[in-house]
């Protein structure tokens, strides 16, 4: 069975990791107490859209970035094909990168 909070937390911790950054530097900046931030990471919680928010800020990824890659591994795990691009129409309609974000499309990294 999938379990989300589970693909979430996976998520997380990879970026987190690909950054060489501490459970404690991440919560810290997110304003979250380092043990809830670890159980979310082992998936033990379930993080709020308020809390997931915040780690996303402290990590410096878009909440967007993270959700599309627990969709993609949530549909691995459904056995479905998942697409390695995103549909013309989507990607003329997104303005890029979004206004207030310091990094560039070279600057991203796959989550995972």
């Amino acid at each position: 069975m999938i379990v989300l909070r589970r693909e979430i937390g996976d998520v997380l911790r990879d970026a987190r990791q690909r950054q060489g950054r501490t459970l404690r530097e991440v919560s810290s900046a997110a304003r979250v107490s380092l043990g809830y931030l670890s159980e979310v990471e082992r998936g033990q919680k379930e993080a709020s859209s308020e809390l997931l928010s915040s780690i996303c800020d402290a990590l410096d990824v878009p909440m967007s970035v993270v959700l599309r890659e627990v969709s993609d591994r949530v549909a691995v795990a459904e056995g479905l094909l998942v697409p390695d691009t995103v549909p013309a129409e989507l990607a003329a309609s997104v303005s890029y990168p979004p206004s207030g974000w310091s990094r560039t499309q070279a600057d991203l990294a796959p989550v995972g």
